[in-house]
């Protein structure tokens, strides 16, 4: 699901930039375009997110989820500050019968809830915990990617709603990947999640194809985590059911 605008955003997107127009104070909360939503509907999906935002280019939606059940709340990153202002002047707005909060939230909250995401074995069984702030800073999210075991899959976040295995095979060219090299993960209802996984020769290339990491495909960028064949599998196997 791309851009729903015709012109809130023309150039390539560098996430977190700490120097967006418009980001007002220097504080990592106002510098990162990322809001999170509380009191959704618990039917709801990354599209029903989409037109709540109409009007504005939204670059991820993180869905937190619990046991496998969404849980109400999301994270949404949008391209820039202003649009960032833009989405919490939804605050209060209704979806369906529910009215929705919508508030900033930090750079480190949004990782940390894709980061266990990963830990918990993907999209269908990932959970958001608040924790307290570490004693030490935290690495950056390159240094907690290089750090980690690879096999030979990697994990790709992010991804427009309307992409295909072609897609995929484009973004890593180079790699000469095989459309059996490729899984876009499907939820158990049939519907597109913004996920996929892809397998490369050996664990090493895996790794070289970490350049990839939060470059664009269509107008979104696509995080690259490593991952297994079991958590591959897991996403193939719920797909069908």
């Amino acid at each position: 699901m791309g851009s729903n605008t015709g012109g809130a955003s023309g150039g390539f997107y560098q996430p977190f930039n700490s120097n967006l127009a418009g980001a007002g104070a220097s504080t990592g909360i106002q510098n990162f375009p990322g809001v999170r939503l509380r009191g959704l509907p618990f039917d709801c999906n990354d599209i029903d997110i989409c037109k709540f935002f109409v009007g504005l280019d939204i670059v991820d939606c993180l869905l937190v989820n619990k046991n496998g059940r969404f849980t109400g709340e999301a994270f949404v990153v949008f391209p820039t500050a202003m649009q960032t202002e833009s989405g919490l002047h939804h605050n209060r707005q209704n979806m369906g019968r529910r009215y929705v909060e919508v508030f900033r939230c930090k750079k480190l909250e949004y990782y940390r809830a894709i980061a266990n995401e990963v830990s918990q074995g993907g999209y269908f069984e990932s959970e958001y915990r608040r924790s307290s702030p570490p004693l030490r800073p935290p690495k950056k999210p390159a240094e907690d990617k290089g750090s980690m075991e690879y096999t030979e899959v990697l994990k790709l976040h992010g991804l427009p709603y309307s992409a295909t295995t072609e897609d995929i095979i484009k973004f890593f060219l180079e790699y000469e990947l095989t459309e059996e090299n490729v899984h876009i993960a499907i939820s158990s209802d049939g519907k597109a999640t913004s996920e996929a996984f892809v397998e490369f020769p050996t664990a090493e290339v895996a790794k070289t194809a970490m350049c990839k990491d939060k470059m664009t495909i269509g107008t979104r960028y696509v995080e690259l985590f490593p991952s297994t064949p079991e958590e591959a599998s897991r996403a193939r196997t719920r797909g069908k059911h």
